[in-house]
C-alpha cells in the first residue's frame, strides 16, 4: 500500500461517516449521500476497519458517535468542508451562471415557476434548476445555492432575504358552502375541516382570531401540499385554510370561494435563504435581487388587494 493510500480512506466512506454523525442514523445519512442504509453501513465498516477502531455505538436504529468517532469527526469535517469549498469554487468558474434552488412545492408551482420567464428576460445567461423540498436541510451538503423557506428567519448557516408575508383565507367549493349554510365563522364548527400537514393548529388560530376561543383541538384530514388541499376543498371535501396567493386562479374562476372577509396572518414569512458566501456569487446575488423585486411588485396582487 502506498503512503498516500495508507493515510487516505475512501471518500465515500468519509462522506457516509460525516452524514451518519450528523443525523445519528444510517438510513437518514443514506438519503443525504444517495446510498441505501446497508450501503452506508458498509462504508462505515470500511472506515472502521481502515482505522482499526469502532466509531459509533449502535442503539437499535440509532447510532451515536463514541469518543474515538467524535475526535475523528472534529478533524475530518473541516477538511471535507475545505475540499467541498475548493471544488465548488472550481466548478463556479465554469458553471457560474447556473443555480440550483430548492422550493416549497406549492410556492414553486404557483409563484416561482410562472415568473422564471421574467428572470430569463432580465438575465438570459442565468439557468435555474428547481427541486422540491418541504423541510429544512443543509444547503451546502445537498448542493443547493438557495431555498425558499416559510417561517421564522431561523435557517442555520444561511442568509435570509425577506420576500413577503401571506394572507390565509377560508375557502371551499361554492356548492359545499351553500349546502352547509355557511354564513359566519361559527357555522364552520362541527363541519369537515381540512388541514395542511405542517400547520395542525391553523384552524384553532383562525377561530381564535374570529373571537371564538376555548375550542378543543380541531382535527381533520391532512394534506401535505396546499394545492392538494385546494383540490380536495374544490371537490367538496370540506373547508380549508389556504394562502390567498396560491389559489388566485381558483378564486377567479369560481372553483373555490372565500365566504368570509376574515384573513389570518402571522409574523411567519417567505424567505430566500442563501448559502454562506452567497455575496461572492454574482448570479445568486442577481437572483436574490430579482426575487425580492418580484415580491415587491406583486405584493398587492399576492394578497388580493
Amino acid at each position: 500500500m502506498s503512503e498516500g493510500r495508507k493515510f487516505l480512506p475512501p471518500m465515500a466512506a468519509l462522506n457516509s461517516f460525516v452524514a451518519a454523525a450528523r443525523h445519528g442514523s444510517f438510513s437518514r445519512a443514506g438519503e443525504q449521500v444517495g446510498l441505501t442504509q446497508s450501503a452506508v453501513s458498509r462504508q462505515i465498516a470500511i472506515l472502521e476497519e481502515w482505522l482499526q477502531a469502532p466509531l459509533f455505538d449502535r442503539r437499535g436504529r440509532r447510532v451515536e458517535l463514541n469518543a474515538a468517532g467524535r475526535a475523528y469527526l472534529e478533524q475530518v469535517r473541516p477538511a471535507l468542508d475545505r475540499i467541498r469549498s475548493a471544488t465548488e469554487q472550481a466548478l463556479r468558474q465554469t458553471e457560474g451562471r447556473e443555480l440550483t434552488i430548492a422550493t416549497l412545492p406549492s410556492f414553486g408551482m404557483r409563484w416561482l415557476a410562472p415568473r422564471l420567464p421574467a428572470l430569463t428576460a432580465l438575465h438570459p445567461d442565468i439557468m435555474v434548476n428547481l427541486a422540491v423540498r418541504s423541510f429544512s436541510f443543509d444547503l451546502r451538503d445537498e448542493g443547493f445555492d438557495a431555498a425558499v423557506h416559510f417561517g421564522k428567519p431561523d435557517w442555520p448557516d444561511a442568509s435570509h432575504l425577506f420576500l413577503f408575508r401571506e394572507e390565509v383565507v377560508v375557502v371551499a367549493g361554492p356548492q359545499w358552502i351553500a349546502d352547509n349554510a355557511i354564513r359566519e365563522p361559527a357555522d364552520l364548527i362541527g363541519k369537515p375541516l381540512l388541514f395542511q400537514t405542517s400547520r395542525p393548529a391553523a384552524w384553532n388560530k383562525w377561530f381564535a382570531g374570529c373571537g371564538i376561543a376555548d375550542l378543543p383541538p380541531i382535527k381533520g384530514p391532512m394534506f401535505e401540499h396546499f394545492l392538494m388541499l385546494a383540490q380536495a376543498a374544490a371537490a367538496g371535501a370540506g373547508a380549508a385554510l389556504i394562502p390567498r396567493f396560491l389559489i388566485a386562479p381558483e378564486l377567479q374562476s369560481g372553483v373555490l370561494a372565500a365566504p368570509f372577509a376574515q384573513v389570518m396572518s402571522s409574523e411567519d414569512a417567505y424567505y430566500l435563504v442563501r448559502r454562506q458566501g452567497w455575496e461572492r456569487h454574482e448570479a445568486l446575488v442577481q437572483f436574490g435581487e430579482w426575487m425580492q423585486a418580484q415580491a415587491k411588485v406583486q405584493d398587492h396582487s399576492i394578497n388580493g388587494e
